[in-house]
């Protein structure tokens, strides 16, 4: 296992939620840079994905850089046009128009009403959230504000790398291997009861070594990936 050649840990959440509905097949409404993210990432995991959006000029960029099986150009807002591309026949739909708040909201309503299982939906405000899961969305999602979280950790601690949160409590994080560790083996570091966590992997160059040998030494500037308490992973020395 890689785990470079998953999404990133902080995506992890979204992704895993939409694999777990067991379909292989996926309509994403919206193709600016997020819906043409989750595009993507689905697309090279292996699944069936449609791309739908009204400017044909995404429609093709999408075709061209080979995102998404296919991509048809429609206005989602027209429930006719939905049924006749066969949008209403998919198990799950995002709706990843985002930043048209109206568009968004007619066209959730509009999958849902129709008797799509399951919808996500983007969000661009707390207030446009809650008008999502009025009009049925399932799931929805504020890619902005995770973001922006994000990135406030990695100014506050740039050894962390990346996060995905289990619970409000707990993560599994990617960090930077600090200079006290450099050179400890694992055991000799005790993660476990000086911290609290357990290692997963350690890895450099895209390629991670899962469940790594105990008397595996340490090198500062490679990458481990631990799990365990929030309050525990920050007392790491990042």
């Amino acid at each position: 296992m890689n785990l470079s050649s998953l999404p990133s840990l902080s995506s992890l959440g979204f992704f895993r939620n939409l694999r777990g509905l067991g379909n292989r097949q996926f309509a994403v409404i919206g193709l600016g840079r997020f819906g043409r993210a989750v595009c993507s990432t689905l697309h090279g995991l292996g699944y069936e994905v449609l791309g739908i959006d009204s400017d044909e000029r995404l429609v093709a960029h999408v075709m061209t850089q080979h995102l998404a099986a296919h991509a048809i150009q429609l206005d989602s807002t027209e429930p006719m046009a939905l049924k006749e591309a066969g949008i209403f026949d998919f198990d799950t739909v995002i709706v990843a128009i985002g930043n048209y708040i109206q568009e968004s909201i007619i066209t959730t309503l509009n999958v849902k009403e129709a008797g799509v299982p399951y919808v996500v939906a983007k969000a661009s405000s707390e207030i446009h959230g809650k008008l999502l899961h009025r009009v049925g969305a399932d799931q929805v999602v504020f890619p902005e504000h995770e973001m922006g979280c994000a990135l406030a950790r990695s100014l506050t601690r740039p050894g962390l790398l990346d996060r995905f949160e289990l619970d409000p409590d707990h993560s599994i994080v990617e960090v930077s291997i600090p200079p006290e560790f450099d050179g400890k083996t694992i055991v000799e570091l005790e993660l476990r009861s000086r911290y609290g966590l357990t290692l997963l992997a350690v890895g450099e160059d895209e390629k991670f070594e899962i469940n790594p040998s105990p008397v595996m030494r340490l090198t500062e500037g490679k990458v481990m990936v631990v799990v365990g308490s929030n309050k525990d992973i920050d007392r790491l020395p990042l």
